[in-house]
């Protein structure tokens, strides 16, 4: 039945949804490269909260779509931008979050890292800084889960320079119990990290990030990079020592980056694979057997999707994700910690829909349309 979609120029056009999803089953153990979906925190409906109250969260949904995952055969990146770390979700809920999901990883065999920061301050010393993070780290390793020493948006507001990030993240580094993952996160998914690495010249910033590596490599699985820009990617990729690993986060060039070229490739820590789970497992499968074309055929048509909902201000993409994951039935409604279910225009909202349902991404056709139709009479529209 066609629905009549608001364009960005406020204008309706008609849409015919498809009728029957892409068929997507889960399949053997991923191979040929470490894929891990960055996944997001379903929220209570109910709960009664403020937008300063802490966040309320649905326990049931989230550890059930971590599931979802698993079955596909992805690893789950818990407590991560993606599950709004610092956008509606504090520590006390991410300490609990890394908890109940290490927790459920070990009950189902399913692969984990977890986010370690230090956005219980906003603020303060080095030393405050570095103990924090210290603070986070434990819980993570206490609960048996990978550490990912994600960017700390109060280091980049104390730190003088590079040397105070080498001190701070060579001391981590030391005290870690097993290896791993440093995420540099770009400032266009937190603008408070600009100047990460004790530069806003990337070249700059970029040699002190490899410094940092160099001097603990046995400490380092790998790194997460998140800066949308594929030529520095490879370029920083072919300069990691042997068996470092470099994670894409580029949500822009990922089919291309995880393909790789002749001289490598890159595993993959999204948050686009919440959306593309399923799909992104397949893929992958393909990529496994050697078939490189057959895996660009079916992960190069999704970027089109990917770049719509991270699209300036990038930092909002949480909301495109959350809503997809309603729309495809892994929840039963569109409510997000912080209220950032506001964050997105019905016409961003719209074409998602328009893009994911183009993909088949929806297992129920069906019920996606009439939650969209929902959402739109929920706005006013009436054709």
């Amino acid at each position: 039945m066609t629905l009549h979609l608001p364009g960005a120029d406020g204008a309706l056009r008609a849409y015919e949804p498809r009728t029957e999803p892409l068929a997507l089953t889960p399949g053997a153990p991923l191979t040929s490269r470490t894929v891990f979906s960055a996944a997001h925190v379903v929220a209570d409906p109910y709960a009664d909260t403020t937008p300063d109250s802490p966040a309320a969260v649905d326990w049931d949904a989230t550890l059930a779509f971590r599931r979802h995952l698993w079955s596909h055969g992805l690893g789950v990146a818990e407590a991560m931008d993606t599950a709004q770390r610092g956008m509606g979700l504090d520590w006390a809920g991410a300490a609990e979050l890394i908890r109940r999901s290490a927790a459920e990883a070990k009950a189902v065999g399913g692969r984990i890292a977890c986010g370690v920061g230090t956005d219980q301050i906003t603020g303060g010393t080095l030393a405050e800084v570095r103990a924090a993070y210290e603070e986070q780290l434990a819980v993570v390793e206490e609960s048996g889960a990978q550490a990912i020493l994600m960017a700390s948006r109060a280091l980049a507001a104390t730190a003088q320079g590079p040397d105070d990030y080498l001190e701070v993240y060579g001391h981590l580094l030391r005290q870690a119990a097993e290896p791993v993952v440093l995420h540099w996160l770009g400032p266009m998914f937190d603008p408070a990290l600009e100047g990460y690495w004790g530069s806003s010249d990337l070249d700059a910033a970029t040699d002190t990030f490899l410094e940092v590596i160099a001097a603990h490599p046995d400490k380092v699985d790998g790194i997460k990079v998140s800066l949308l820009d594929a030529r520095r990617e490879v370029d920083l990729r072919r300069r990691l020592p042997q068996g470092v690993r470099c994670y894409t986060g580029d949500d822009f060039n990922y089919p291309e980056l995880i393909a790789g070229d002749e001289q490598g490739f890159s595993h993959a820590l999204l948050g686009i694979f919440d959306p593309l789970g399923p799909l992104a497992a397949e893929a992958v499968r393909v990529l496994d057997t050697g078939n490189t074309e057959g895996f660009r055929a079916l992960l190069d048509p999704t970027v089109e999707l990917s770049r719509h909902l991270f699209q300036a201000p990038t930092r909002f993409y949480k909301t495109g994700v959350v809503f997809l994951a309603w729309l495809a039935g892994h929840q039963s409604h569109f409510t997000m910690v912080g209220g950032l279910q506001s964050a997105r225009s019905l016409p961003h909202l719209s074409r998602a829909y328009e893009l994911a349902d183009g993909l088949g991404l929806f297992p129920d056709p069906k019920l996606a349309e009439e939650r969209m139709r929902t959402l739109l009479h929920l706005y006013g529209v009436t054709p």
